[in-house]
């Protein structure tokens, strides 16, 4: 093994999926079969495909942390070629809030909770524990790369990782959102009577969401039955009370989308949660 490929073994023990990265730390293109999606994609990317193609292509939707697939002869060239590696953060559950200049790290040091952070050429990363959508250019110099995105390792760096606050996951929210009309639409009333809820306790209902977002994140295969029945669990601890709301349904929704559902499954897939339930 070379360094870059015992990086990407090691990575890939600790949970964490890497690919290689070529010069310009970029990641290898297609093979011939794959070119231009010719394939039809690999199954955990936004338009879920049918493609197993044995070597690195269509980029973070190759990353694993199968070490029998990161050593193996399809791989190899790629490993040996690699300038850098590169992981899938929302594939491990993370969320890295990118930092490309001076400005932006003030700002983040203002705004974000402390985290484990990682210096980069000319920022730095701040990676939290939670999955979601990645946006670039969220506000000048700051990009989220979670779900469907790469970046690049440069080393566990200091601190300790904390959970993905609201203020990042607002970010990648935007008016025009697929999953927003959707869950206008699916949200629920608050209980009868204004009772206190004992939901609403902001860590409760957090670590809740978070939960049903990882699941999701994680879901290897079965991703349909996945969606259904986390959205079943979701409903069946907080659907009566009043606790979700709109920001609540859209990140799941976000999250299933990030792992190849489309809005129309995700819409029906709450639907029958609730109708299960009789909600």
């Amino acid at each position: 093994m070379n360094e870059h490929l015992r990086t990407a073994v090691d990575l890939a023990a600790s949970g964490v999926p890497p690919l290689p990265l070529r010069v310009g730390k970029v990641p290898f293109g297609n093979c011939r079969a794959c070119a231009k999606n010719a394939c039809g994609g690999r199954p955990n990317m936004k338009t879920a495909g049918p493609c197993c193609c044995p070597r690195p292509c269509h980029a973070w939707a190759a990353a694993t942390t199968d070490p029998s697939v990161l050593t193996s002869r399809a791989w190899a060239t790629a490993w040996r070629d690699a300038a850098a590696v590169a992981y899938h953060p929302g594939g491990a559950g993370l969320t890295v809030v990118d930092l490309d200049n001076a400005d932006a790290i003030a700002w983040a040091r203002e705004k974000l909770p402390a985290t484990q952070t990682v210096p980069t050429t000319r920022g730095e990363h701040w990676i939290y524990q939670g999955a979601m959508r990645s946006v670039n250019g969220v506000r000048p110099g700051v990009d989220i790369k979670s779900s469907m995105a790469y970046a690049r390792w440069l080393g566990p760096g200091t601190g300790t990782i904390t959970a993905l606050p609201d203020i990042v996951r607002a970010m990648a929210v935007k008016e025009s959102d697929s999953v927003r009309p959707a869950s206008q639409a699916l949200a629920l009333p608050a209980p009868a009577g204004g009772g206190e809820c004992r939901h609403r306790t902001p860590a409760y209902l957090e670590r809740g969401i978070a939960m049903a977002e990882q699941r999701i994140a994680e879901a290897r295969s079965a991703v349909h039955t996945t969606v259904y029945r986390t959205f079943l669990a979701v409903l069946s601890t907080h659907g009566r009370c009043g606790c979700l709301t709109d920001a609540h349904i859209g990140r799941l929704f976000t999250a299933a989308q990030a792992k190849g559902e489309s809005p129309r499954h995700c819409t029906d897939a709450w639907t029958n949660a609730r109708t299960r339930l009789g909600l």
